[in-house]
C-alpha cells in the first residue's frame, strides 16, 4: 500500500472527516517489546516471562505495552500520508483520548487506520488531530485507539 501522497496543507484540509488511510501491517517482535522494556524501565513479567505469561496471563503470551503500540503511532503514519510541500517540521502536539480496548501480544501484526478529524491554522502552524485506530491482526478489538494531534510549521 501507497502512503497518500498530499501537495501541501491545503490539500490536507479537504481531507477532514474522511478516512485518509491504513498503513502497512507491522509485526510487533519480542526483541522490539524488550527493547522497549529496557529503555522505559518498564520490565512486568506480562512482557518479557514468556513461560509465566502462558501460565498465568489472561492473554496466553506476553503482550506488548500499551505505551509500545502508542508510540507505533508515527511510525505507521509513514505508510499511510506524506505532505509532499510548505511543511518544513512535523511535531507531535499530543493526544485528546487514548483507550487501549486490546491487549498486543507479541509477534502479532499491527495496522494504522487513520481518519483527519479537524485541521485547524494557527499563526505560526497548522494543527490537525487525527483518529488513529490500532488494528490487530485476526482480533475483532483494536489495540489502540487514539486522537493524535500533529503540529505542522511551514
Amino acid at each position: 500500500m501507497r502512503a497518500l501522497v498530499i501537495n501541501d496543507l491545503q490539500s490536507l484540509k479537504e481531507l477532514v472527516g474522511r478516512e485518509i488511510g491504513v498503513s502497512e501491517w507491522f509485526c510487533v517482535t519480542s526483541e522490539r517489546v524488550e527493547r522497549f522494556a529496557e529503555a522505559t524501565g518498564d520490565r512486568q513479567w506480562i512482557h518479557l516471562d514468556r513461560e509465566r505469561a502462558s501460565k498465568e496471563s489472561p492473554y496466553g503470551g506476553t503482550i506488548a505495552h500499551g505505551f509500545l503500540t502508542l508510540s507505533l503511532i508515527s511510525h505507521l503514519m509513514k505508510d499511510v500520508m506524506e505532505i509532499r510541500s510548505g511543511v518544513r517540521l512535523a511535531v507531535n502536539y499530543g493526544l485528546n483520548r487514548v483507550r487501549f480496548p486490546a491487549a498486543v501480544r507479541t509477534d502479532s501484526r499491527i495496522r494504522a487506520r487513520v481518519t483527519l478529524l479537524a485541521l485547524k491554522e494557527l499563526p505560526d502552524s497548522a494543527e490537525a488531530i487525527f483518529m488513529v485506530t490500532v488494528e490487530i491482526d485476526k482480533s475483532e478489538k483494536p489495540g489502540c485507539v487514539a486522537e493524535w494531534i500533529v503540529r505542522y510549521y511551514q
